[in-house]
């Protein structure tokens, strides 16, 4: 089944036998935002219609956030957009975004360990963990380290919420991050690729 025929995290758990919690796990990482970023953003969403589909979202929301953090670990990780996931029949799709490690193959090659699943949604966000959640089971057993954290952001563009997959156990952060406090929202991401890079780096000095 792909990942968008799940519609309720309910669900998902129940099949996977996954407990669920919730707990503000977030300890946030200041990052600099540059002029240039802020005004840009502030161009699309006062001039632009930015939410006008999940597409939109993605591209003049979504990214751009992602991307700007990206770039101060992207020795260590390729941040892939659209990308196929398949585990089997029932865990396979396209989540909006992919956070993998850096191939010594070469940038074009996905790899794993996977550590953050993405997901764009229009104000469904229970639909949204749903699908997120069901990505996130796929790259823990895609993983070849089955005990690696699996972080996951559902998001609107303006909202945005952020979980983690540990073993049987997903914890969904309590405090939402919005792109109206620009500085709270990329601290909250920072944190998740620090967090992403930390355990990378685990798993090559094992």
């Amino acid at each position: 089944m792909a990942f968008s025929n799940y519609k309720d995290i309910g669900a998902v758990l129940k099949e996977f036998q996954i407990t669920y919690t919730e707990a503000n796990f977030i300890e946030e990482i200041e990052f600099t935002i540059s002029d240039y970023f802020r005004e840009d953003l502030q161009t699309v969403i006062q001039d632009g219609v930015p939410n006008a589909s999940e597409f939109s979202i993605c591209e003049n929301l979504i990214y751009p956030v992602l991307k700007e953090v990206w770039k101060c670990y992207r020795r260590k990780f390729v941040l892939w957009g659209h990308k196929s996931l398949i585990y089997d029949d029932n865990l396979s799709g396209f989540p909006e975004y992919i956070l993998a490690k850096r191939s010594s193959l070469g940038k074009v090659v996905f790899d794993q360990p996977y550590f953050l699943l993405v997901e764009a949604k229009q104000d469904k966000f229970s639909e949204g963990w749903a699908q997120c959640l069901a990505e996130m089971v796929a790259a823990q057993k895609l993983n070849s380290e089955g005990q690696i954290t699996i972080f996951g952001i559902v998001s609107n563009g303006k909202d945005w919420e952020f979980g983690k997959l540990e073993e049987k156990l997903f914890t969904q952060n309590k405090n939402r991050y919005f792109i109206q406090h620009l500085d709270q929202l990329f601290a909250a991401v920072n944190y998740v690729f620090h967090k992403s890079e930390l355990l990378l780096n685990e798993l090559i000095a094992a």
